[in-house]
Order: C-alpha cells, then sequence, then structure tokens
C-alpha cells in the first residue's frame, strides 16, 4: 500500500477555506495524484482539508470520506502548551518546548517524552494514545494492524491500494511520528510541512513484521509543474 498525506493548500483561515493560491495549489495535487489515481480518498472534516481533496476526486469521479481523527483541533488540544503570557500555541512554536524536544533527555524517554516534568498540567499523556488508537483503527481498516511493541505492522490484508489523507501540519507532524513509530519531538522539530505537500508512506506486502519507509516528505513537484510560486509556507522562496 502507498498511503499519501497531504497538507491543505495556502490557506484562508478565517472563513475555513482556501485563498486564490491555495485552489490552484489543490488543483495542482489533483493533476498530480491523477496521473496514476487513487483508490481511497480521506479528508480532515476541516474545510481547508476538503476544499483541497475535491480537485482530486473531481479528476478521478471518487468521493472523499471525512475521518474526524485528522481534524487540526485534535491534534492542538493533544500538543499545544500555555505561554508565559496565557496563550495556547503548538508545542513546537514554543521556544522552550522546542529546545527541550531536541534535547538527549527527551530523547531518552522515546514515544513517552510526556512524562517529562515539562509536560505535567497539558493534554499530551492523556490525548496523544488516544489519537494512536484512532489511526490504528483506521490502518486496520485499510490492511495493516499496528504492532507497537515491535515498531511496526502486519499485513491483515495485503494490498497494493493508493489512500489519500488530505488533511493539515500540526496533525501531519503527529500522524508522521505515530505511522512512523518515531517520538513526536524528532519529527516536529527537524521536518516540516508545507502547503499542499504530498509526503508518500509505503507498506510492504511481505510476511512477518512490516516497517513502512517514508519515501518522500512534503514533495512539492506538481508545485513546479504547474508554475506557481515557491514561497515555503508564504515565507521564503525555495
Amino acid at each position: 500500500m502507498l498511503l499519501f498525506y497531504i497538507r491543505h493548500g495556502d490557506p484562508d483561515y478565517s472563513v475555513d477555506g482556501l485563498t486564490p493560491r491555495g485552489a490552484r495549489q489543490a488543483e495542482a495535487v489533483g493533476k498530480r495524484l491523477a496521473v496514476h489515481g487513487l483508490d481511497k480518498i480521506y479528508s480532515s472534516p476541516a474545510g481547508r482539508a476538503r476544499l483541497t481533496a475535491q480537485p482530486t476526486c473531481e479528476m478521478l469521479g471518487m468521493k472523499v470520506e471525512t475521518v474526524a481523527f485528522a481534524h487540526e483541533d485534535n491534534a492542538h488540544r493533544a500538543t499545544a502548551v500555555t505561554t508565559e503570557d496565557g496563550r495556547r500555541i503548538w508545542g513546537f512554536q514554543h521556544r522552550p518546548t522546542r529546545e527541550l524536544f531536541a534535547s538527549e533527555e527527551i530523547r531518552r524517554l522515546g514515544r513517552e517524552f510526556y512524562k517529562h516534568p515539562h509536560f505535567a498540567g497539558t493534554n499530551f499523556e492523556e490525548r496523544i494514545p488516544k489519537i494512536q488508537a484512532d489511526i490504528d483503527e483506521w490502518l486496520l481498516t485499510l490492511g495493516y494492524r499496528h504492532d507497537l511493541a515491535r515498531n511496526g505492522y502486519i499485513a491483515e490484508r495485503p494490498n497494493d491500494d493508493r489512500v489519500a489523507l488530505f488533511a493539515h501540519q500540526g496533525f501531519g507532524m503527529l500522524f508522521l511520528s505515530l505511522v512512523l513509530d518515531i517520538p513526536y519531538p524528532e519529527v516536529c522539530v527537524r521536518m516540516d510541512i508545507q502547503h499542499s505537500g504530498v509526503s508518500v508512506i509505503r507498506f510492504g506486502n511481505r510476511d512477518g513484521l512490516i516497517i513502512p519507509t517514508l519515501l518522500q516528505l512534503s514533495n512539492d513537484s506538481h508545485i513546479y509543474r504547474e508554475g506557481l510560486s515557491l514561497r515555503y509556507n508564504n515565507q521564503f522562496a525555495l
């Protein structure tokens, strides 16, 4: 199975939609995914994710299925921290937390990094395992059972399906961590996902333990193909 994770296009958060640029990015993604087709298309319930999936659905004559666990709000509630002035922001956007994420003491804690005293009073320990369970249940419907003890998967229904999930940046960091069995701090301080970026995970079909491989992270070939602006998340040129 090939699992395509696509972040929504350039957003207009005020209306939970896409800017004109985001709409063009969504069309470009649709053309890219239509080359070899898809077997299933899923999306976060958020409007900006569903609108990004829409051109792909139209080009392939398919319908999208929404999955509630992929909404950005779920990941934010799980991984937000409170700043010194009382705001709730992503942990990876909070400098003290970000620096702690990169530390050796957090690395040693691995998957249970949230047991560090810094995270007392946060939702990390309560909510991340719940999101893990939701993702694992979804992957099982796609044919792959997560063996958490061995950091891999068992193919209950080996297949060559091509599956797309349209969602978000913040949720995407947690998603990649939980699917690939890489501690969340390692992912969210050393990786990123740009608007309409396409990440591809391959699940093999052999017997025994399957360790999925990240073939591409936030690929932007569709942006180049359509001659769109290459400003990374509206910040700087690539």
